[in-house]
């Protein structure tokens, strides 16, 4: 009896034992266990601290559990953080002459999506050079603006004329401008005035309204400055401006690159000109729409031999002024001749003017048949300060059969 009594005793400490030592290792497992939670979990929002989240891109570059320093290497060698505007569409590449993010945006980037341990949340980036690019860019897709010249109105569109545009370091590149060049072209052909012929009523005897003639513009008149106008209206288009002037680019010819007539009323001439008749062999002032002097007596170039010494016919202008002059310049035996002056108004570049002409004694209505000027309008002296005092510079001279 006392014999299994001791070992049922035996037994329940055996079992007591047996529990106390599991509930030992429990509690040491236990313990264990949350102590590596512990530091795992410790171990994870230190690696969260250094490193970005797992599915995170900058500029379409993944930088998931890399560090600031790294992620700033790997979008600058592998972002595309290029942007161009191509034919209405935005065309991304990789420029290795402009970094795509320096470690302060990066940081700036990993602070926006750190968390206390790494989180599968996905973040897609954008660098600030890049998002500004394409804002500008998608402006830029949607300008237009009302070209104005002469009364004209021409609409540009951005779309329809710029193929290759980019933006970097704060301001536009323009590349392949070729379709605005020949849209300007166009626009000086339809619009410029130089080496046009029109209708223009001259003066016939004491009256400023006399007779219509048919003239062509020669070195009167203007053009559109394409060039000049390209530079100002892909400026226009960066601005954001939705109107051109044109006047603001606009030429001439002759001795002044500067365009004449622009604007003005009576075809451009504006109501103060010159007039001469060839075959009247007469000259008429006209000022502020007034007849101030009408010289019936002047002789023009010489009309039989030599083509080059007739009085070139058309529009042109007075390139200056000069009192005394010498005039120079080659005979028809190929001799040289200086000729002294007191007045000289020339209007041509290859020196044809106004001048007095003392050493003439034919002053006869055919003088210039044969004995005329080496192309001049030659003025008797007693008659020269009328001319004089009547005609600026740039003003318009009308020469006509």
């Amino acid at each position: 009896m006392n014999e299994d009594l001791k070992r049922k005793n035996k037994r329940n400490n055996l079992i007591i034992l047996i529990i106390g030592v599991l509930i030992v290792i429990g509690v040491v497992g236990g313990f264990g266990i949350h102590n590596h939670r512990v530091a795992s979990q410790a171990a994870a929002e230190k690696y969260a601290r250094t490193h970005f989240n797992p599915n995170v891109k900058i500029d379409g570059v993944k930088v998931g559990k890399l560090t600031v320093a790294k992620a700033t290497a790997k979008v600058n060698k592998k972002a595309k953080n290029h942007v161009q505007l191509r034919n209405e569409k935005l065309v991304y590449s990789y420029n290795t002459t402009v970094p795509a993010i320096d470690e302060a945006e990066t940081k700036a980037f990993f602070k926006k999506q750190q968390t206390k341990t790494p989180s599968d949340q996905a973040y897609n980036f954008t660098t600030k050079n890049l998002a500004v690019a394409k804002k500008k860019l998608n402006a830029l897709k949607k300008a237009e603006l009302t070209y104005k010249i002469n009364g004209k109105n021409y609409q540009l569109k951005a779309k329809d004329l710029l193929n290759d545009v980019s933006y970097q370091d704060n301001k536009y590149r323009f590349g392949d401008t070729s379709k605005l060049t020949e849209k300007l072209t166009q626009i000086d052909k339809e619009v410029s005035t130089l080496h046009k012929s029109y209708k223009f009523t001259v003066p016939v005897g004491n009256k400023v309204k006399g007779k219509t003639i048919t003239v062509e513009n020669k070195t009167w008149g203007w053009g559109v400055y394409v060039k000049k106008a390209r530079r100002l209206i892909l400026q226009a288009f960066a601005d954001g401006k939705t109107t051109f002037d044109g006047a603001d680019a606009i030429y001439g010819v002759g001795y002044s690159t500067y365009a004449h007539g622009y604007g003005k009323s009576n075809h451009e001439i504006g109501n103060t000109y010159a007039v001469v008749s060839l075959k009247k062999q007469e000259v008429w002032l006209v000022r502020k729409g007034k007849l101030v002097a009408h010289l019936d007596d002047v002789v023009t170039g010489t009309m039989e031999g030599s083509k080059g010494d007739q009085t070139p016919r058309g529009v042109w202008y007075i390139h200056y002024k000069e009192s005394p002059s010498t005039l120079r310049g080659t005979n028809d035996d190929g001799s040289s001749y200086a000729s002294p002056v007191k007045y000289w108004m020339p209007f041509t570049l290859s020196g044809c003017g106004f001048h007095d002409a003392s050493w003439r004694t034919d002053w006869s209505k055919k003088a210039y048949l044969r004995g005329g000027s080496h192309g001049c309008v030659n003025v008797k002296p007693s008659e020269i300060r009328k001319v004089w005092n009547n005609i600026s510079k740039n003003e318009p001279v009308i020469i006509y059969e």
